[in-house]
């Protein structure tokens, strides 16, 4: 074996023990997934092993805002007599192929970049607190995030192939995606969007009727059933209210705008995106400032709330107001339409993305790793090629990876 091979390997399992070390030593790095799986997991598991039909249609009790059914799939094994701790194993394991798919994404499109580097930017979601805390702490995210990367890896084969048949693969694994975790399900229209130019009418009704005949179960458990776990969790702060679908856009637009620009800011590194922001800013100054102040005019969010990302918690512990995260707001969102403006794929998903967000509150772990995933695999026009022949350019994610831990491990300790 090369020695280059070697290195990887060791890389690579070094890299496996610190996730188990942090399952054994309880980490919880993005801070609410120990109590996630405390106060939201534990029960439903534990009620569906006992009484699934009961438990199945009175689970909007639980408060519960994600789907059912991993945690039906983890109540099989507590039904068999596993322990919690063994039931946390299995999953912790399970998580693991998403490092595996990205990596089968990223070799499927960049053909001619080394194949360590690519291995290297997969590995670097081991250091993901999101992929590390919900591994460790059993949640539906992660698996959804694990399926929702293989639906972009058959998307992937579709672009390179033009087969029909990684049509049907590509919607069935963003149908089983958005079973598990059904914030994931507005991403049909981006996908739909970008298939639907390319066959004829009639099989862009065919997949149309396909996937409509798949999410009838939920919609009828949803809607029929009257089981809308979607709406049933509260807001810190809010507990006496219910969450709403009719959210504040200017919350969602300048909080998930700053997020994308923290684990999205590598890309600045790179003197030619730099300098080609730099240009769109200077070219379309105005017309940020108009939509920024309009959207900070709007803004409400609060502290208590939780949440709110990494720039709008430092304002507030180091100056008490959001000020600081205003400015940095405004560099993010023009950033966000920086990006926007290469393709209309990106403002598709940007524009997605923000919908899929429907609760009051929002979190870090909702945009990582699936930012990381994205950015190397679907978005468009971003020279990514480029960005992975230089192996300094793949550290600088590590290094924004380790300074994000850094941050959480603050945040746990000082303001939590």
């Amino acid at each position: 074996m090369p020695l280059k091979n070697i290195k990887i390997f060791l890389f690579s399992l070094f890299l496996y023990f610190t996730l188990l070390s942090g399952f054994f030593f309880n980490e919880s790095l993005n801070g609410g997934a120990y109590k996630d799986w405390l106060g939201a997991n534990l029960n439903p598991i534990k009620d569906f092993s006992k009484n699934f039909y009961e438990t199945l249609n009175n689970y909007d009790k639980y408060n519960h805002r994600h789907s059912p059914v991993y945690l039906i799939f983890l109540s099989i094994f507590l039904k068999f007599d596993f322990s919690f701790e063994v039931i946390r194993l299995i999953h912790l394991h399970l998580s693991i192929p998403l490092i595996i798919i990205f990596y089968k994404c990223l070799s499927l499109k960049f053909k001619n970049i080394e194949k360590s580097y690519l291995i290297l930017l997969s590995l670097v979601i081991f250091l993901s607190p999101t992929f590390r805390s919900l591994s460790i702490w059993p949640d539906s995210r992660l698996p959804g995030l694990l399926f929702f990367t293989t639906t972009i890896y058959f998307f992937l084969k579709y672009e390179k192939t033009k087969s029909e048949k990684f049509i049907w693969l590509t919607s069935l694994f963003l149908i089983i995606t958005s079973y598990i975790s059904p914030n994931f399900s507005l991403f049909f229209f981006y996908f739909f969007y970008n298939i639907f130019k390319q066959i004829s009418f009639s099989k862009v009704l065919l997949f149309f009727l396909f996937n409509l005949i798949l999410s009838f179960p939920m919609l009828i458990y949803i809607f029929i059933m009257d089981v809308n776990f979607l709406t049933s969790g509260q807001t810190p702060l809010l507990n006496d209210q219910s969450i709403s679908l009719n959210y504040n856009f200017a919350n969602k637009i300048l909080l998930i705008s700053s997020i994308i620009f923290f684990h999205l800011l590598f890309i600045l590194i790179w003197k030619k995106h730099f300098l080609n922001f730099l240009s769109f800013l200077k070219k379309n100054i105005m017309f940020i400032f108009i939509i920024s102040g309009t959207l900070i005019y709007f803004f409400n969010y609060q502290i208590e709330f939780t949440g709110g990302g990494v720039f709008f918690h430092l304002s507030n512990f180091f100056f008490k107001n959001n000020y600081l995260f205003y400015i940095i707001s405004i560099i993010s969102l023009s950033f966000v339409m920086y990006l926007s403006k290469l393709n209309i794929r990106n403002f598709l998903f940007f524009f997605i993305l923000i919908l899929t967000n429907i609760q009051n509150t929002i979190y870090h772990k909702y945009y990582e790793p699936l930012l990381l995933i994205v950015f190397f695999t679907i978005f468009k026009n971003v020279s990514a090629e480029t960005f992975l022949k230089k192996r300094w350019n793949i550290l600088s994610i590590y290094a924004l990876s380790l300074l994000f831990i850094v941050m959480k491990i603050f945040q746990n300790s000082y303001l939590v």
